[in-house]
């Protein structure tokens, strides 16, 4: 193993431990890096932290979960992103409880764009959805990451509306990065692999367990400068984001609806605890002091749109014969697809076939 992955396999074995975050700090400055950690006797240990801590640092970690946690490094594209990294997300460590590591795949850059987060209801109303892929593809033209929770409903709607034309998007999920949690979101979470990015302090073979995804929202919410509620019904998980939000000192803003609407109580909910109550992504615009973007002029579809377009014709189209006639992998042209399908560019019919709007 190489000194860089030999690093980040001890970075992923310390985070499995759960260290209070005091004494990690307190490690770190006594022994310098986690290798060195992991190396050290219970007593050079407890000479630093409290005696309990030291015997956790010196408990073996369930040989599967490291096994696999290294594994999935191993492989192309997968990163871990710690505490010593320069590319560590700065707005998380500013908040403290940052998570020592995070598993990341994509464009690591974003981790410390300018970001803005969008939430709301996994039963999203069609208004709803419409509303939060409109403001996502705003918001992202004006150069604001748009960071949600690959969930159905409203944060798909989010990413989806951030990858329209040039923005980008970070889903922060509650899962290993290993899974794709919900399935029915699997080629979106490909579009934003490709051109974004997907978070999880979790490790690898981390199932969907309901209390991780709460954990998950405080890391939405810390990444981003402020958080939109579009729909949310009392009690729900995208409340709790916006608490999250307002404890960080983050701007919560949420999208006012109809008073028989379930999916609206929880915004207006929001709105009279101080929310900022917003009617157009201009609203979220002007309130953090950025310039709303300029409309551009059409422009002509990428050399690689050309070519799939070509591929396929002015009839309906299988994805098999697109295979075929394109010599693309599977995998890539499912995820050019529907990027397409977000574009506006392309329809879904059924049967597995594709044909241009």
């Amino acid at each position: 193993m190489d000194a860089a992955l030999a690093n980040r396999a001890a970075w992923a074995d310390l985070s499995l431990r759960r260290l209070p975050h005091t004494a990690l700090f307190a490690l770190l400055r006594a022994f310098g890096g986690p290798e060195a950690i992991l190396a050290a006797t219970r007593a050079q240990l407890s000479a630093v932290v409290p005696d309990d801590v030291a015997a956790c640092v010196r408990e073996p970690v369930a040989d599967d979960a490291v096994a696999r946690a290294r594994a999935w490094l191993a492989q192309p594209g997968h990163h871990l992103v710690a505490w010593d990294d320069a590319d560590y997300p700065q707005a998380l460590l500013a908040l403290g409880h940052a998570p020592p590591a995070l598993y990341f795949v994509g464009r690591r850059e974003l981790l410390n764009a300018p970001a803005f987060a969008i939430v709301g209801s996994r039963h999203g109303t069609p208004q709803g959805v419409a509303n939060a892929r409109n403001f996502a593809h705003t918001l992202a033209q004006a150069g604001l990451t748009i960071v949600s929770g690959l969930a159905l409903g409203i944060d798909a709607a989010a990413h989806e509306g951030a990858l329209q034309g040039a923005g980008s998007t970070l889903a922060v999920v509650g899962t290993g990065l290993d899974r794709v949690y919900p399935a029915r979101n699997r080629e979106l979470a490909h579009a934003i692999a490709r051109r974004g990015g997907i978070v999880s302090e979790f490790p690898p073979g981390t199932p969907p367990r309901e209390k991780n995804f709460p954990r998950r929202n405080r890391l939405i919410s810390g990444l981003a400068q402020g958080v939109l509620v579009v729909e949310a019904a009392p009690q729900s998980g995208s409340l709790i984001t916006a608490r999250y939000a307002g404890e960080q000192g983050r701007e919560v803003f949420a999208i006012p609806g109809s008073i028989h609407s379930p999916l609206s109580k929880g915004c207006h909910q929001l709105i009279r605890e101080g929310a900022k109550l917003v009617e157009t992504a201009q609203d979220i615009l002007a309130e953090l002091g950025i310039a709303a973007p300029a409309v551009p002029a059409p422009a002509s579809a990428p050399a690689q749109e050309n070519a799939l377009l070509a591929a396929l014709g002015r009839d309906p189209v299988g994805f098999d014969t697109l295979v075929g006639r394109t010599g693309r992998a599977p995998e890539d042209l499912a995820s050019e697809l529907t990027e397409l399908e977000i574009a506006g560019v392309l329809v879904p019919l059924p049967g597995g076939r594709w044909q241009r709007r």
